[in-house]
């Protein structure tokens, strides 16, 4: 009976996860509890012309962490690609938004809403031109910068901020170069092989927010990618 009462009033939890605590021993001495999901979800620009480039480090991001838990990502919901898992126990949704980036409030928001999550229980990973490329940072709240994707996302949460998000350092433009352009282009070898480093590092340290909560997880990553790549700004990736 406490089972069924639990799948009735969860309705938003992963389906998988649901259905294995309810087939689960529901005994006084391994009690079935709620177990609230987490939302991670990456900003960039779909379709092939944009694929690669520096806006859309976040969608690789997503990429790399749903490949790495055997995530499908093919379900189109709520005008994102969509995906869920169960990663130690904690159902674990993951979103690419198919708005183009600075609409991806659009998508984010009625996800958050329709899973009933509280705002600490969502994270956003996007690209940072004020981060060196391949430094990346993890943060509980925050603002928007210059980033209307992430302006977006803030304004479609009723403009509260304090959300999780993975800051995916791309470096700044070089020179006048207008930062539209530059956040559009893809990057050079070097570049790119830092942010494919990036990337799997990200990868663990989402897991690592799922496994350990944001705080210590980002406790234990801003220290190793503190230092890393003491490089100029204006040097181009």
């Amino acid at each position: 009976m406490r089972g069924k009462l639990w799948i009735r009033f969860s309705p938003f939890l992963s389906k998988r996860y649901v259905s294995t605590c309810g087939n689960s021993s529901l005994s006084s001495s391994s009690p079935c509890s709620v177990i609230q999901p987490w939302l991670f979800v990456g900003l960039g620009n779909p379709g092939e012309k944009y694929q690669s480039t520096r806006h859309n480090v976040g969608f690789d991001m997503i990429d790399a962490f749903a490949q790495s838990q055997g995530i499908s990502m093919t379900t189109l919901h709520f005008k994102a690609l969509f995906g869920e898992g169960i990663i130690d126990g904690v159902p674990v949704l993951l979103a690419k938004p198919q708005t183009y980036i600075n609409l991806s409030g659009e998508s984010a928001g009625p996800l958050a809403a329709y899973y009933k999550l509280p705002l600490h229980r969502v994270l956003v990973a996007y690209d940072d031109t004020d981060l060196p490329c391949g430094v990346l940072r993890l943060q509980p709240k925050g603002g928007y910068g210059r980033h209307n994707g992430l302006k977006s996302v803030i304004y479609n949460f009723r403009k509260n901020r304090e959300f999780g998000r993975l800051r995916i350092g791309i470096g700044r433009p070089p020179g006048q170069m207008d930062p539209k352009a530059f956040v559009l282009q893809k990057f050079n070898k070097t570049g790119r092989e830092r942010i494919d480093s990036a990337i799997k590092e990200g990868a663990d340290i989402l897991k690592m927010v799922v496994t350990k909560g944001l705080t210590e997880a980002a406790r234990l990553a801003n220290v190793e990618q503190k230092y890393k790549h003491l490089v100029s700004h204006d040097e181009q990736f």
